[in-house]
């Protein structure tokens, strides 16, 4: 929001606030505030600025070009034709949102906006929260959390020295316990309150699962929870990977998405009439999330590393359909029962974390209000694993990397929600990796590109 006068003698009660949450984090010793946005191909990027200019950075921005949006994984740029060498956007801090994360270190998330102060249209935050005030106009009100799963290397990318490694197992736990306390109390300490921590199926890989949050809300959370897990693998000299699939004979990391959703007071997956306790409107909900995988698949999961993980047998949805606690299912149902405190919801399983967090979320939700507004029907669960079942052509889903982008352009879906101008970035940085990587073995690709998402 742009700072105007609000009378004569009167300071604009934004430009108190900016100055008020400058003071304090100066009081606890913050020298460095970074503000960060993220790029189409999933990278994390920050300009920094002394604590004093925290204001500034809220209401003039800091310069950024146009090119930010589309750095691509090998750090090549995939110019547009609406992104070039020309022109300049400023990136404007959320102050709300700032908070001290390390010694000296405050980070807080901000938004692309165009010299004159209007919102950018390339701006995956601002792009998210319109899709959230879509919904909202229409009654609409969803909650999202994430889950994080990451691997741990030693500093240069190498696998860790252990005795063993047990899936989920407590002994992982005992090994990394150092980590995983001072992890647990640093986003603690950062307000993201973690949910779960765990060791997870993969050699030196676990996951960080993090409470359900508005929208935008949850996906500032996601993008600070992957810079703090860097900081604090670094403390204990470790790296941290978020590749989709850091090595090529390993596991892969996913970044499910959770959503539940309300209309005013009303949860629509529970308390129906439809399976499960699904309404109708929740079931139009679900429906429009599976109509809107071919075309959106290329922002849930399009490097070139993506296709590596989406496959039967991971867990990684890499089926078209539906189903109650279905790992193999794109669309996984949790209900409303006892053992779910936060009641029904879908996830969404997947979205990796090479995909810009703020893009999928608006994606999913824009595929929501879609199914609902078109009054889809829910399709036939499938309870079983999908693979098993006779149909089974029919429902897996093609992760070809020229398959996903060459549906993502083609989709008016994808325009009408994302923008044109997003849309075509997305193309660009990932058609950029294809051909930067064609014909590369996938133990180089996976090397080359192992820290690639990490921030």
């Amino acid at each position: 929001m742009e700072a105007v006068s609000s009378g004569a003698g009167q300071e604009a009660p934004e430009n108190i606030m900016a100055e008020s949450i400058r003071a304090q984090l100066e009081s606890d010793g913050v020298t460095l505030l970074v503000g960060t946005a993220v790029d189409f191909a999933g990278g994390t990027h920050c300009k920094g600025v002394p604590i004093r200019r925290l204001p500034a950075f809220r209401q003039a921005g800091m310069g950024a070009s146009p090119s930010w949006n589309v750095f691509c994984a090998d750090n090549g740029i995939a110019f547009t034709s609406s992104i070039g060498p020309i022109g300049d956007l400023r990136l404007r801090l959320d102050t709300a949102r700032v908070r001290k994360i390390d010694d000296g270190l405050a980070w807080g998330p901000a938004t692309f906006h165009e010299q004159d102060g209007s919102l950018s249209p390339l701006c995956p935050r601002g792009r998210l929260a319109g899709v959230v005030d879509s919904l909202a106009a229409r009654g609409l009100s969803p909650l999202m959390g994430t889950e994080l799963e990451f691997v741990l290397t030693t500093r240069d990318g190498g696998h860790l020295p252990k005795p063993g490694w047990t899936a989920y197992g407590m002994g992982a736990v005992v090994e990394r316990r150092a980590f995983l306390v001072d992890l647990t109390a640093t986003l603690e300490a950062a307000g993201l309150g973690p949910e779960q921590i765990h060791a997870e199926y993969g050699e030196d890989q676990f996951e960080v699962s993090l409470a359900p949050a508005p929208p935008v809300e949850m996906a500032d959370g996601c993008v600070l929870a992957r810079i703090l897990i860097g900081i604090v693998a670094a403390r204990h000299n470790m790296a941290v990977s978020f590749s989709p699939l850091p090595w090529a004979d390993g596991a892969g990391n996913g970044a499910h998405l959770h959503l539940s959703l309300k209309r005013d007071d009303t949860h629509l997956f529970s308390g129906g009439e439809g399976p499960h306790g699904i309404t109708a409107e929740g079931g139009s909900a679900i429906a429009g999330i599976l109509a809107g995988l071919d075309d959106f698949l290329g922002v849930y999961a399009a490097s070139v590393l993506s296709a590596h993980r989406l496959r039967p047998g991971r867990w990684s949805g890499a089926a078209a359909c539906w189903g109650l606690e279905n790992r193999e299912a794109a669309v996984r149902f949790v209900a409303a029962t006892a053992g779910n405190p936060h009641g029904a919801n879908v996830e969404l399983k997947v979205v990796d974390p090479s995909a810009n967090i703020y893009l999928a979320a608006a994606a999913l939700l824009g595929s929501v209000l879609h199914g609902i507004e078109a009054g889809l029907p829910l399709p036939v669960e499938v309870p079983g694993n999908p693979a098993d079942a006779g149909d089974w052509p029919a429902t897996a889903i093609d992760p070809d990397q020229a398959t996903v982008l060459n549906a993502l352009e083609a989709s008016q879906l994808a325009g009408r929600i994302l923008g044109p101008d997003i849309v075509e970035g997305v193309v660009a940085v990932r058609r950029h990796e294809a051909g930067r990587f064609a014909g590369t073995d996938p133990v180089e690709t996976a090397q080359a590109l192992r820290f690639a998402w990490s921030a």
